[in-house]
């Protein structure tokens, strides 16, 4: 099945063809460092990372540059409220954004400018602008003149005339057009400033993306990505800037991820429902978070809830148990030959069309369900066949986890965790456990078997489910 993705430039699910054969250039806007990252900006991070890891499985030779905005209203705001300078508070946050997002396990981009070192490429792209006259100066301002793109709004399917009817008077009456957009914005005294043709001053946020997207893609490239909420007016000013230079098109392919919703309402800052990503770490496990977030389709709208985590949760302790089974009763060896089973190919189906992660997951949790049925009903002896089909599945289930960027520990190693991290929440001593049990055992050898009895239900009070083996008491948490 051919790649197939909805380009939001048409509106439309388009076969996917790069622009060199076997080669994917793509860019995806980056956070704006003046705060720490809320669950919003991990699922575009993540989605953009899980579409690069699966173009890569595909064959493909993929470059991706995601960058940081560094320089900003927000961060002199913050900069200002912190008493720092502005590179301090950047420097900040991009320290915070890699420390949520390494939690989470996404993967370095190829490339990750920064706005603040590439000021001479923003002078030069502006420069052209003023050239072909599509962009003016006003005192040490410049601003874009949007009705010079006769294109302008073919991305987000505004049309200006419309715009313009409903527009509220801009408050800078200087601009030909309230949608004219700054390029280049004096400075305030005390601001950072960088030296230009038209005096001290900071790039605008479009003019940013634009010079660095030219700078390492090229004047046209394959995918551009972001958040929905950037379709307009980010990345209908970034065509505008773009192709009014070139002359040719920006950018084949764009992708929208949705929003996160809390709790069926819109995040906002005014409600104070903003989840930051190292608080909902605090509770839930990195791999939990990951596959709630590709847990719908990436252009659909996500609500994240305590029911919807804990859903997420209970899957992903699933996964690893039948990992675990597998190795425990079968046992699995590397085996190149079994990398592309049946569970592979309908996962590859599933990304194939849109990068359908929320199908392929649905496609790992039915493979679960029939291995464990399949295992059920072996008897002493294992056949070679139901060998061959579990090893085979097991494969598949981790190179499928490779491109959700789950399953990363083993399934021990990820029970023990849980237990340790649920003890912790619950302020429940391991030796504690331990030592009751020994207590039961001592009761059960003397046949005070009302004893035992009591321990047993005095821990299942505490969600610890007693397992009795020929090689001894083993116990583990209920989930809850």
């Amino acid at each position: 099945m051919a790649l197939r993705v909805f380009n939001t430039l048409g509106g439309k699910k388009e076969r996917f063809e790069p622009l060199k054969p076997g080669r994917v250039r793509m860019y995806v806007c980056g956070p704006t460092v003046y705060d720490n990252c809320h669950i919003g900006h991990a699922r575009s991070v993540v989605v953009f990372d899980v579409i690069a890891r699966y173009l890569k499985a595909k064959g493909y030779d993929v470059t991706y540059v995601r960058n940081f905005t560094d320089i900003d209203d927000k961060i002199i705001d913050k900069a200002n409220q912190l008493g720092m300078d502005c590179k301090a508070v950047a420097e900040k946050y991009i320290t915070e954004f890699y420390k949520d997002m390494d939690a989470l396990n996404v993967e370095r981009a190829t490339i990750e400018p920064k706005a603040t070192e590439h000021i001479n490429q923003i002078l030069k792209f502006v420069e052209k602008l003023i050239q072909k006259g599509f962009a003016y100066r006003i005192n040490g301002d410049v601003y874009y003149s949007v009705e010079k793109f006769k294109e302008y709004g073919k991305l987000s399917g505004r049309r200006l005339e419309d715009m313009e009817a409903g527009a509220r008077v801009d408050i800078d009456e200087r601009k030909r057009n309230p949608f004219d957009f700054v390029l280049w914005k004096s400075s305030k005294p005390g601001e950072p400033a960088w030296e230009s043709p038209w005096g001290m001053g900071r790039p605008g946020w479009h003019i940013e993306c634009t010079a660095m997207s030219k700078e390492y893609l090229g004047e046209t490239f394959d995918i551009h990505g972001g958040g929905k909420d950037l379709c307009f007016p980010h990345h209908e000013n970034e065509i505008a800037q773009s192709e009014s230079v070139s002359e040719k098109l920006f950018v084949k392919y764009w992708i929208h991820n949705g929003f996160v919703n809390i709790n069926h309402e819109k995040m906002s800052k005014s409600l104070g429902n903003f989840l930051m990503i190292k608080d909902v770490l605090k509770k839930y496990h990195p791999e939990t978070v990951r596959l709630f977030l590709l847990s719908n389709h990436y252009r659909s709208p996500i609500d994240f809830t305590d029911q919807a985590l804990d859903e997420a949760r209970i899957g992903l302790d699933k996964i690893y148990a039948l990992l675990e089974r597998i190795e425990n009763e079968i046992g699995v060896k590397p085996d190149k030959a079994l990398e592309s089973g049946e569970c592979w190919q309908r996962f590859s189906d599933a990304m194939d069309d849109d990068f359908n992660s929320a199908r392929g997951i649905g496609i790992l949790f039915d493979t679960v369900r029939s291995i464990n049925r399949l295992l059920d009903q072996k008897k002493n002896d294992v056949s070679p066949e139901i060998k061959k089909i579990a090893r085979s599945h097991h494969a598949d289930i981790l190179r499928i986890g490779g491109i959700l960027g789950i399953l990363n520990e083993q399934p021990k190693v990820y029970f023990e965790k849980k237990q340790t991290r649920v003890l912790e929440q619950k302020s429940i001593d391991s030796e504690v456990i331990d030592q009751m049990i020994k207590e039961r055992d001592r009761a059960r050898k003397d046949k005070n078997w009302k004893k035992a009895d009591q321990i047993r239900n005095q821990l299942a009070d505490m969600n610890i489910i007693l397992e009795d083996r020929a090689e001894g008491t083993t116990w583990k948490i209920k989930d809850t």
